[in-house]
């Protein structure tokens, strides 16, 4: 549950809570739409309207302390929720509400285009990343379908220690699911991810060996996070996760020096566009992946195995 000091500190950090465990934050892209200074990675790559799209999180807790992330981890990293949890009606409608509290400073903003505006009073995208693991919320299947029944597309993502969870995605899947995965090997990634429960890499392995069977229900992403200095090595291991899952898609990003990373890492460890882009085509070429897209001012490049008609969904 969230505790009153820690309620006053998102505040401050322009965070609005929903419910006891729900947060919804605005997007640095969704600003940037609106103002007409473009979109995020996911626009370019899915058709996303960053306009209309909801960063939000069904819970604060996490059950890795991964070396580059930008919370504080002193008070998110637990490996269960704690106390009652939210209906899922009533976390998506608060989502909705607070993302229009959120937006409605931008109304008499003279930089902002009316028609996206009044677009963006209508979400039509659901972000389930933006802190804390969404397989912790135990009705996460149910928080999917809500959203689905309001005509949401929905991308969901996850640190894939929980694969009982993600299996049960079977069942309501999400538009897109995403797996982070942050370490070519266990050695790194228990130095990297740094999990809190036990057999967390063979869980995630586990999580990877389901996602064949998912990509049939849902677009299957893998999200590599380069961090310079720590795992931009073993390209042959990366691209085994990857033959591995047989995902849709791969992201590779660039770890970025920003909130409470920057007290745990240095900003030397963000690698330059050009370097994530020769790195992933070092994956690529051992996986019989291709580059088929990039966003430089995001630092990633999207991999696919096979280019195919329709790749991008429009939304909005």
């Amino acid at each position: 549950m969230i505790t009153a000091d820690v309620k006053l500190m998102l505040k401050k950090q322009q965070y609005e809570v929903v419910g006891k465990h729900t947060r919804v934050k605005t997007c640095h892209w969704t600003k940037s739409d609106l103002r007409g200074e473009g979109g995020c990675y996911k626009n370019r790559f899915y058709g996303i309207n960053s306009h209309q799209c909801i960063q939000m999180t069904p819970t604060f807790t996490c059950n890795n302390a991964c070396v580059f992330c930008w919370r504080d981890l002193r008070y998110h990293t637990e490996p269960a929720m704690q106390d009652s949890i939210d209906d899922p009606d009533l976390i998506v409608k608060g989502t909705i509400e607070a993302q229009k509290k959120l937006l409605s400073g931008f109304g008499g903003n003279k930089k902002t285009s009316e028609e996206k505006f009044e677009r963006a009073m209508a979400p039509q995208h659901v972000a389930i990343s933006l802190d804390g693991e969404p397989t912790l919320y135990p009705r996460l299947a149910e928080l999917i379908k809500e959203y689905k029944e309001k005509n949401f597309s929905t991308f969901v993502v996850s640190n894939g220690l929980l694969p009982e969870r993600i299996e049960k995605l079977l069942e309501e899947p999400p538009t897109q699911l995403y797996i982070s995965v942050d370490a070519p090997n266990e050695e790194l990634f228990n130095i990297i991810d740094r999990p809190i429960i036990k057999n967390a890499w063979h869980r995630l392995v586990k999580t990877l060996s389901i996602l064949p069977e998912l990509r049939a229900k849902t677009r299957t992403v893998l999200r590599f996070t380069l961090i310079r200095g720590l795992n931009m090595v073993e390209p042959e291991q990366w691209a085994e996760i990857i033959k591995m899952s047989e995902p849709m898609f791969v992201e590779v990003k660039a770890y970025m020096w920003v909130g409470m990373s920057r007290e745990r890492l240095e900003q030397k460890n963000m690698p330059l566009h050009e370097e994530v882009k020769e790195f992933a085509s070092e994956i690529a070429k051992y996986a019989n992946y291709k580059i088929i897209d990039e966003h430089e001012p995001s630092r990633v490049v999207l991999l696919m195995k096979e280019d195919f008609e329709g790749r991008v969904m429009k939304f909005g």
